[in-house]
């Protein structure tokens, strides 16, 4: 069973290369599950944000159990995937929870006659540390957008959708945080279970990139794909923000900060952000990896 992870800065395409990879017939995904952020915590510390602090963690966790919010996860996710009508009793222990929720999604995987699944939680870029702990087989793709571009839609949703909190604080602390998420990208670009997929490129030349990335998944690249994705992926009612990717059909790249901002903003950007090529050079010998790799498959 192939498990995968799908990790990146928010608005940053992960939901797109998810709803690509649900038109597979091999692969499983779900809308995101968040499991890790609750098993482990401290999402603001984490990101680095200004005045955030760990939290203390008390002596049921020192001692491996884990937190009633991970637990409470994982009884929601198992009640949306299983037919089961006799509730099995929640984990206690951090371990125990793991286990239910990789055999939950093998199962699942394995009952619709899927050998792959996706998970897709943008915030999991953070927890990559404990994921690959508990999931040694793991890998990740890693979707990057330019951090313009990726504030630019931020900010547009933002005012688009008023009643969520998922995009507030400001361009500043945005910037902060797609810095992290730049640093944490660069840390893992020369590491053999890590994949990284730059929007534009994948605009650009969709046939390339696809192929490099089924060849690092290990799933057919020649298979017949779904028109469109109807696996279920996003509460589009609550996420409106995620309609124009869950199909999983990608459209012209647009940089929408040059729509979005004026020129004094994105002077300002260009002096705040991790420079764009800068990263994409820092994982040239992934994708160069990742080439040979297509090219010994189908030689």
């Amino acid at each position: 069973m192939q498990r995968i992870f799908i990790v990146g800065c928010p608005r940053s395409g992960t939901t797109l290369v998810q709803a690509m990879l649900a038109r597979h017939p091999a692969v499983l995904t779900l809308p995101e599950t968040a499991f890790f952020e609750h098993l482990c915590g401290d999402l603001r510390w984490r990101w680095g944000d200004r005045d955030a602090r760990p939290q203390r963690r008390r002596l049921r966790q020192r001692l491996g159990f884990a937190h009633k919010r991970a637990r409470v996860a994982l009884a929601t996710l198992q009640r949306r995937m299983s037919c089961e009508t006799t509730r099995r009793p929640w984990p206690l222990r951090t371990e125990s929870c793991v286990r239910r929720f990789i055999d939950m999604l093998d199962a699942r995987a394995q009952a619709e006659g899927r050998s792959a699944w996706v998970e897709k939680t943008p915030y999991h870029l953070l927890y990559i540390p404990e994921i690959e702990r508990h999931v040694p087989d793991a890998r990740f793709v890693h979707v990057i957008r330019p951090g313009e571009d990726v504030l630019a839609s931020i900010a547009d949703a933002n005012m688009r959708y008023e009643n969520n909190n998922a995009f507030g604080g400001g361009t500043l602390h945005w910037s902060r945080r797609w810095n992290r998420a730049a640093q944490i990208h660069r840390e893992y670009a020369q590491q053999p279970h890590h994949h990284f997929v730059f929007l534009d490129d994948l605009t650009r030349d969709l046939q390339r990139e696809w192929r490099r990335l089924c060849a690092f998944l290990h799933i057919d690249v020649t298979a017949e794909l779904d028109a469109s994705c109807d696996q279920s992926i996003a509460d589009l009612r609550n996420e409106p923000w995620k309609r124009e990717a869950v199909s999983g059909l990608p459209g012209k790249a647009r940089r929408k900060a040059e729509n979005m901002f004026g020129p004094q903003v994105r002077e300002w950007l260009h002096r705040q952000l991790t420079p764009y090529e800068e990263l994409r050079r820092s994982c040239k010998g992934c994708e160069e990896q990742g080439e040979r790799s297509v090219r010994y498959l189908f030689r």
